[in-house]
């Protein structure tokens, strides 16, 4: 197993006392489409987390986390109103893995080096079993989708496009 992966799954079970099992493939699962292709599971169950910055307000420069669908669009504009901010945009890829401890393509939606507000997509928790990132872009977990929001301490809101 992949170190970051293998760092993820016992930060799991060291933190939220929960044992992961890590699937990695050697194609990579950057994507939704890549990862629910690899796990022949439809796209609306990979629980991608997408790591915002807000700007203005009492939040400039905080960083947010939205678990959403792999079948969704994020709507910046939505994430901005829910965290009371003038605007959202993507987070910068080295001030994410700086802050949240992991690299994009693999942030996972728990085990951040730092408490982020969260967001869950409502859509997730219409499957059985949802897929995150597991630390590295070619590594998933599977897990319930409300477990998941519940582990990640996120609110559930319809913030896509």
């Amino acid at each position: 197993m992949h170190p970051r992966a293998a760092e993820f799954a016992e930060r799991a079970r060291e933190r939220y006392g929960v044992d992961v099992e890590v699937l990695e493939f050697e194609a990579g699962t950057e994507t939704a489409a890549a990862a629910a292709d690899a796990l022949g599971c439809e796209t609306g169950a990979i629980a991608s987390t997408i790591v915002v910055s807000l700007s203005g307000g009492e939040r400039d420069g905080t960083l947010v986390a939205a678990v959403t669908s792999g079948a969704n669009r994020l709507d910046l504009d939505a994430v901005a109103d829910h965290f009371d901010a003038d605007a959202a945009e993507m987070g910068d890829p080295d001030r994410i893995c700086e802050v949240v401890g992991w690299s994009i393509g693999g942030v996972p939606p728990i085990g951040h080096d730092a408490a982020l507000p969260t967001a869950f997509d409502p859509t997730l928790t219409g499957y059985d079993t949802v897929y995150g990132a597991a630390g590295t872009p070619s590594a998933v977990f599977a897990v319930d989708p409300e477990r998941l929001a519940e582990l990640a301490d996120a609110t559930v809101v319809d913030l896509t496009e």
